[in-house]
């Protein structure tokens, strides 16, 4: 696709005229000397024309390199475009056509945008000219236009002063374009057979323009639904004739082409049959009249003529007499519609496309179908990421003000206890206001870890000694009618994992393996190193390359049914009884794989067992083990009094107010601050000494690091505890710059919040 260089650069001849011109001119100068003046007058009158002439050219020379460069830019930019585009001068001649223009209109030398387009306009040149007047003085101009073949779009923007480019947009079919909305061969014919228009796929089929239909079949008189041989530029094809009549004495003939091989195998003859597409034909009322092979195949054998449509595909929302009663109103506008088909156990989605056609006098529908399953199910899957997003936000969101209602709850009872003793009447209440906060705070733990917002501390695990551990209490779980079985690779290798959070994993996959077994059965906890040399693609996920260590637990229960498999790690869904379940544990098991680094998959046969998989990066490191919170002390134990002062920062004033009485009960001294800002202010008095402090993370205003990280600048010496009950965001990746720090997550008890600052000054 190069522009057309025609007339653009300068003739070389005039140059070389005016040229010499101009040097015979200087040479009769030179021969007549000073006193020839009768002679220099007209040579210089020579030189003059001949300089401003040559003036001229090359600045014409210039000004057609540059609108030649600017077509060769266009050019570029239209190359790709799958809409017909021109470039042509302002008096239409084409002087580009992309590839799209070319296979569209052809690729005439020399042709004018009007002559292109006169196969859709009767008279395009006058909606030319308008439009190129607009984009002279507009820049650019539009225009919808109806055509013999439908509706377009003709756009055209003013490139140079007198160079233009075109697009030719294909619109939509409007309504009443009836079956031509349906994209097959479609021919238009008037009374008396000749025909008046053709849509593009029967151009495409036809490879000529006709004008009567006896050209194509020999005759006019085309029954409906008959099989005849047609005359194309390729030679005879045999096709179905649909007969369609339309307001004005026209008639729509749409045109089915069968191949060699279909004719002798099909038995149904009629236009129906002949669509090599899943198609039904329709009454008002939505009782099926014709079903063809393809749809009867789609829909299932038990879908037959005389059924009424509502009986074999329901609606997504609405009833489908609705959508029928608004298609023969026209009130549809050829819209799809999305219904399903119950069959086998499983959903299958249909896309069902409506056009109403004129039979006999009286409106029917012709259906055309489509398997829309996987299109339906990416879709509900795209809704049910979006919905766990949506609910892991929220668990973040409501961590932060939970986590610190439940310290404020759980860490004044805490200071109730030590004033209490078990021989109290008020113990026990005490006792269960604590245990059930400690519930709460494992609740919340649970939708941080499903929405991978919890805080994580990783460290080199040995899932062979992991699982020696865990297997006592393992065992405790499963009972006496189900047997515990691990099984460990020789070579296992090493994760990168939090230990507390990983056994929580366990845990909840053998518990629900135990609960699918009621009769009992064998649990397999099986360990295993495998190499992934090219990325491993199941479930829509990619796991990319790379050694992993794998961990499958299975069990010999009832099996996850095939409807169910792909709700199961949604939170609070769940198959078991009420009471008997949060719906939270295999959705904790998902969050914490994937903040982990890792995948999980699952496999189940109904009535043979389930299988989950779990692949963890196997760690290339042999690290120690991260520091973890110590055990809580009993409650009632007598520690020696402590010293240094403390400055605790903490907005929500319960939690201040526990924390700060917890402290000076171990005998620290301590300053309190509701903000970032009031700390700061505290810290002005230079002869103030602060050993600790211990600030919440996510405050109203500046946040505890940043506050922290400037209130070090003057004291680099105090230590730090951060606490937070959701702190994702917060440190970012700049936690390792604050020193001698830690972090307590909340809620936390009484001693845990003592014996962590008595650390720090240690």
């Amino acid at each position: 696709m190069v522009p057309n260089r025609a007339g653009m650069a300068p003739a070389p001849a005039r140059v070389a005229v005016i040229f010499a011109v101009v040097v015979a001119a200087l040479a009769i100068v030179a021969a007549t000397g000073v006193d020839g003046a009768g002679a220099r007058i007209p040579a210089a009158a020579a030189i003059t024309a001949g300089l401003a002439s040559l003036f001229v050219i090359l600045r014409a020379h210039l000004r057609k390199r540059a609108v030649l460069k600017a077509l060769q830019s266009h050019a570029r930019f239209i190359a790709h475009d799958a809409v017909p585009g021109f470039v042509t001068d302002g008096d239409g001649f084409i002087c580009v056509r992309n590839p799209a223009a070319i296979a569209r209109y052809g690729d005439g030398e020399g042709d004018t945008l009007g002559a292109a387009l006169r196969g859709m306009l009767a008279d395009p040149a006058p909606v030319i000219l308008r439009l190129v007047a607009t984009a002279r003085a507009q820049g650019a101009a539009g225009e919808e236009i109806v055509t013999r073949i439908g509706a377009i779009r003709l756009v055209v923007h003013r490139i140079d002063t007198d160079v233009f480019g075109w697009r030719i947009e294909d619109l939509r079919p409007r309504q009443g374009q009836g079956v031509k909305a349906m994209g097959v061969p479609v021919i238009s014919i008037g009374r008396s057979g000749a025909v008046l228009s053709m849509n593009d796929a029967a151009r495409a089929l036809i490879g000529d323009k006709v004008r009567r239909l006896d050209r194509l079949f020999g005759d006019t008189s085309i029954g409906d639904g008959q099989i005849r041989e047609m005359q194309t530029a390729e030679g005879p094809v045999p096709v179905v004739a649909h007969r369609h009549p339309v307001p004005g004495g026209r008639t729509d003939i749409v045109l089915i082409p069968l191949s060699a091989e279909d004719m002798p195998a099909r038995g149904d003859k009629t236009f129906m049959g002949a669509i090599p597409l899943p198609m039904l034909k329709l009454d008002r009322k939505g009782i099926i009249r014709e079903i063809n092979s393809h749809a009867a195949k789609l829909l299932g054998s038990d879908v037959k003529p005389g059924d009424f449509l509502a009986n074999a595909l329901h609606g997504l929302g609405r009833p489908i007499n609705d959508w029928l009663r608004e298609t023969a109103e026209g009130r549809a506008n050829h819209k799809s519609e999305f219904l399903r088909l119950a069959r086998d156990g499983q959903d299958v989605f249909v896309q069902v496309t409506l056009t109403p056609v004129d039979e006999g006098g009286e409106t029917v529908f012709l259906a055309l179908l489509n398997d829309a399953t996987e299109l339906k199910t990416l879709e509900a899957q795209f809704v049910q990421g979006q919905k766990m997003q949506a609910i892991g936000q929220l668990a973040g969101g409501i961590a932060h003000d939970f986590n610190n209602l439940l310290t404020a709850i759980s860490g004044h009872c805490d200071l109730l206890l030590l004033r209490h003793d078990q021989g109290d009447p008020d113990y026990g209440d005490l006792v269960q206001i604590h245990e059930n906060a400690n519930r709460a705070a494992a609740l919340v733990s649970q939708l941080l870890a499903f929405s991978r917002k919890q805080t994580l501390r990783p460290q080199e695990l040995d899932l062979r000694e992991t699982l020696s551990d865990l297997t006592h209490l393992l065992n405790r779980l499963v009972g006496e009618k189900v047997t515990l079985t691990l099984s460990h690779d020789p070579v296992l290798r090493p994760i990168r994992a939090d230990k507390r959070q990983l056994e929580q994993v366990l845990m909840n996959l053998v518990v629900n393996a135990r609960d699918s077994m009621p009769d009992g059965g064998e649990i397999r906890i099986e360990t295993e190193v495998i190499s992934l040399d090219a990325p491993m693609e199941r479930d829509r996920v990619t796991v990319p390359v790379g050694d992993y260590v794998l961990v499958r637990v299975s069990d010999q229960g009832v099996g996850i049914p095939p409807e169910v498999r792909n709700k199961i790690f949604e939170p609070f869904y769940t198959t078991k009884r009420t009471g008997e379940g949060t719906g939270l544990g295999l959705s904790t098991v998902y969050g914490i794989v994937k903040q982990t680094g890792g995948f999980i998959f699952v496999d189940s046969v109904p009535g043979q067992g389930s299988e989950f998989t779990l692949y963890f990066p196997a760690s290339e490191l042999c690290g120690e083990p991260a520091p973890e919170v110590p055990p809580e002390q009993p409650q009632a134990e007598i520690r020696a009094p402590a010293e240094g002062v403390i400055l605790l920062v903490e907005d929500e004033a319960p939690v201040r107010a526990f924390a700060a009485r917890a402290l000076r009960l171990r005998g620290f001294t301590v300053i309190e601050a509701q903000s970032a800002e009031e700390a700061l202010r505290v810290l002005e008095d230079v002869d103030l000494q602060v050993d600790v402090f211990v600030t919440d993370v996510v405050m109203p205003g500046m946040d505890g690091p940043s506050w922290v990280r400037e209130a070090l600048k003057s004291r680099p010496r105090a230590r730090v505890v951060f606490m937070s009950g959701y702190s994702e965001g917060a440190f970012g990746e700049s936690e390792e710059d604050i020193p001698n720090s830690v972090f307590l997550p909340k809620p936390f008890s009484l001693n845990q919040l003592t014996e962590t600052v008595r650390r720090q000054l240690a």
